[in-house]
C-alpha cells in the first residue's frame, strides 16, 4: 500500500506554543514601553532626578520585576498549556546549563542561539517567556542575582520575542536570516545591559560619564565612546558565537524543535473514545 508523504514545504506549520490573547497583546506592548524607559532613561532624565544614584537601579529593577510578572501572568491565563510549560522548563534548564560554559571567556556566550531558535519555532510569546526564565534559572545556579538581573531578563525576553517575529523563510535562507539576527542580538544585548549600569559605574569627572540633564546628543556620544571602550570587543565575541552555533547546529535544532512541536500539538483538545465492552 502506497503511503503519501508531505514534502517539507507542504508540512503544516506547528502551532505556536503560547498564544497572545486580545488582552495579552497590549500588555506586552506596554511592558516593552516600560522596559524601554527603564533602559533609556539616562537620555531623558532631568538634573537632580535622583539624589541617591545607588537607589535608581533598584527602583528600575523593581519596576521590571513587576512588569515581567504581569506579562507572565497574562500569558499564562489560557494562553499556555501543560505541554508548553514542560517545553519551557526543559529549554530553560538547557539554557541555564549552557550559559556558564562560555561566560567570562572573550565574550563567548552559548545561551542566546538556543533562545533565538526556540523563539523562531515556538513563537514570539514563547520566546519572550523563555528569555525571562532562562536568565532567571541561570542566575539561581550561578548566584548572579542583583539589580542587573531584571535588565538581563528583559533584554533576553526581547531577543526571544523578535526571533519569533522574523519574516518567513525555510532552508538555507532561514538559517542565514537567524545567523544575521544572532549578530544583531549579540550587540543589542550588550548595548542595553551596559546602558543600564553606565550612569552609576563611571567616574563623574570622566569624559565617558553620564551628565544628568545634558542634551541627548552629548550623552549619546559619551555612551557610544564608553560602549566602544568597554564592551564592543566582548559583544563581538557574543555575536560570533551566535553565528557559529546557529550555522553549525541551527538546521538540526530547527528540525528537532519543529518535530517536537508537531508531536506536542500544543493546546489541542483531548479526545476520548468510548470504552470497549
Amino acid at each position: 500500500m502506497t503511503q503519501l508523504r508531505l514534502s517539507r514545504r507542504e508540512e503544516p506549520r506547528p502551532v505556536a506554543a503560547v498564544v497572545l490573547r486580545a488582552t495579552s497583546g497590549p500588555v506586552v506592548m506596554l511592558a516593552a514601553l516600560i522596559g524601554l524607559v527603564a533602559f533609556l532613561w539616562p537620555f531623558a532624565v532631568a538634573p537632580g532626578a535622583f539624589s541617591d544614584t545607588t537607589l535608581a537601579p533598584w527602583l528600575f529593577a523593581a519596576v521590571l520585576v513587576v512588569v515581567v510578572a504581569v506579562v507572565l501572568a497574562e500569558m499564562s491565563h489560557g494562553g499556555i498549556d501543560s505541554k508548553a510549560v514542560a517545553m519551557l522548563g526543559v529549554l530553560s534548564a538547557i539554557g541555564a546549563a549552557l550559559r556558564p560554559l562560555g561566560a567570562g571567556t572573550a565574550g563567548i556566550e552559548t545561551v542566546f542561539f538556543t533562545l533565538i531558535i526556540a523563539g523562531r519555532v515556538y513563537g514570539p510569546a514563547f520566546g519572550f517567556i523563555l528569555g525571562c526564565t532562562t536568565l532567571m534559572a541561570s542566575a539561581l545556579i550561578t548566584g548572579g542575582i542583583g539589580p542587573w538581573l531584571p535588565y538581563q531578563m528583559f533584554a533576553s525576553a526581547w531577543i526571544g520575542l523578535v526571533a519569533g517575529l522574523l519574516p518567513s523563510a525555510r532552508g538555507r535562507v532561514e538559517v542565514a536570516l537567524l545567523a544575521a539576527y544572532g549578530v544583531a542580538a549579540g550587540y543589542l544585548y550588550g548595548f542595553l545591559i551596559n546602558l543600564s549600569s553606565w550612569p552609576f559605574t563611571v567616574d563623574p569627572g570622566s569624559t565617558l560619564s553620564f551628565v544628568p540633564g545634558a542634551p541627548l546628543t552629548l550623552n549619546l556620544h559619551r555612551y557610544l565612546l564608553y560602549y566602544g571602550a568597554t564592551s564592543l570587543g566582548w559583544d563581538t565575541g557574543r555575536a560570533i558565537t551566535n553565528v557559529v552555533c546557529i550555522l553549525l547546529v541551527g538546521p538540526a535544532m530547527l528540525a528537532t524543535f519543529r518535530r517536537a512541536a508537531r508531536r506536542a500539538a500544543f493546546r489541542s483538545a483531548p479526545e476520548f473514545s468510548a470504552p470497549r465492552l
